[in-house]
């Protein structure tokens, strides 16, 4: 049983869409903000907190390339995944109207990914550091012509007035969050629940290598759902992977696809099995 505090930690300020994140799935755990992802992380791997909220991947964004390099120098498991869906509001001050606004600011993706909206009102963007913090500010420096893209969360902190819901030009922006713990853990095997296994490892220097070591996964009829590389600290000796697919480790065609792993490659870890989050299976395609 953990001793660590009933925290979960995060990167940005209160009210970022990761905060929102840690308040939908652990609703009675203390969020608590940090500065920066290695923060985070590593205030689970010296059990000042019990839990990391950490985003992967944004379906507009792509993926967040910092965190395949932090994930090697800690010893963190992944328990679990969350998609939170990304509701951009345009947030004014309380009793200010739509009419009234001449600038917005936000962090840049959050002002390309609401473009034309800004533009039809015709308002002047002021990139920020993040949405949280453009709220903040407007909180500290109230100017009814002035207006802020950031959460519904970051409305009710900032005691800000939410001018427009869903401000976003297009609906199904997502980011991936992964849930980081430093005790690890496999879930039992349950048939017909869908489990996804995050791995992470180096291919061996030697032709055809990464081929190799991946078709132990098609031929036992394994879904890879997820393959990046990213750059391995020291002098590359081979390339580095982070992989996802659907799969238990208990499952005996998963076993013989991580053992086909294993023989091309080397310094093969597992981060964590667990429950594929509802997300995935609302998305998944149908048989054909």
């Amino acid at each position: 049983m953990s001793t660590s505090p009933n925290i979960i930690a995060y990167q940005g300020l209160e009210g970022a869409y990761s905060h929102l994140s840690c308040r939908q799935v652990y609703p009675e755990m203390e969020a608590f903000a940090c500065e920066s992802f290695v923060d985070a992380m590593f205030m689970v791997e010296r059990g000042e907190a019990r839990l990391a909220m950490i985003p992967l991947e944004n379906s507009t964004a792509g993926r967040v390339e910092e965190i395949y390099r932090l994930m090697p120098k800690t010893q963190l498991h992944i328990i679990g995944e969350h998609f939170e869906p990304v509701n951009h509001c345009l947030l004014g001050l309380k009793g200010s109207s739509i009419e009234q606004l001449k600038t917005i600011s936000s962090h840049p993706q959050a002002l390309a990914q609401c473009d034309t909206h800004i533009k039809e009102l015709g308002l002047e963007q002021i990139a920020g550091l993040d949405t949280a913090g453009s709220a903040y500010e407007l909180s500290q420096a109230p100017d009814p012509t002035h207006a802020a893209i950031a959460s519904s969360l970051a409305a009710e902190l900032y005691d800000l007035e939410i001018l427009q819901d869903n401000f976003q030009d297009v609906n199904g922006n997502t980011t991936r969050f992964l849930i980081l713990s430093k005790e690890g853990g496999i879930p039992p095997l349950i048939e017909d629940e869908l489990y996804i296994t995050s791995l992470m490892f180096t291919v061996r220097n030697i032709p055809a290598a990464l081929y190799k070591a991946l078709g132990g996964f098609a031929t036992n009829g394994i879904n890879m759902v997820k393959l990046e590389s990213y750059m391995g600290s020291g002098v590359p000796k081979g390339s580095s992977f982070h992989l996802d697919v659907e799969g238990h480790p208990d499952d005996r065609m998963m076993q013989y696809a991580l053992q086909e792993l294993g023989f091309f490659a080397k310094e093969m870890r597992n981060l964590g099995t667990y429950k594929a989050h509802p997300f995935r299976a609302q998305n998944r395609p149908l048989p054909e």
